[in-house]
């Protein structure tokens, strides 16, 4: 990827107070909202995103001036670098996300496990 990014769904977000958002913040260049294709649930204090046709899913997209050491520190917090035991929670993908400009190829966390049993979020919007 020339230019990478990353979309954030949820507790990355620019919007939400956690410790990982500001650190996100800080090394990432916040560059606006966008939308994934897909549906958004409710797994605990968290959302788990899963792509798909249908359904919007708004989030965040930030361009990443060091992106081995970012993604690197992302996949610890989401704990789906290799050293975690499998099956991950979370895997990291990339996608096709709309904005302002235009499509844009980003990372995100995708999530991996059953759905079933889980509350959509059905505006697509975590801070909502």
């Amino acid at each position: 990827m020339i230019n990478p990014h990353l979309f954030v769904y949820g507790t990355l977000r620019p919007g939400y107070d956690g410790a990982m958002a500001r650190w996100l913040c800080g090394v990432a260049h916040h560059v606006g909202p966008a939308l994934a294709r897909g549906s958004l649930y409710r797994v605990a204090d968290y959302p788990g995103f899963v792509a798909g046709p249908d359904g919007d899913v708004m989030g965040d997209l930030f361009a990443l001036p060091d992106p081995d050491a970012t993604l690197a520190r992302l996949d610890e917090h989401e704990e789906c670098s290799d050293h975690f035991p499998a099956p991950h929670e979370y895997r990291r993908e990339r996608l096709v996300v709309s904005t302002r400009e235009g499509p844009v190829e980003a990372w995100t966390y995708v999530y991996a496990w059953d759905v079933a049993g889980l509350e959509r979020i059905a505006s697509g919007d975590y801070l909502a």
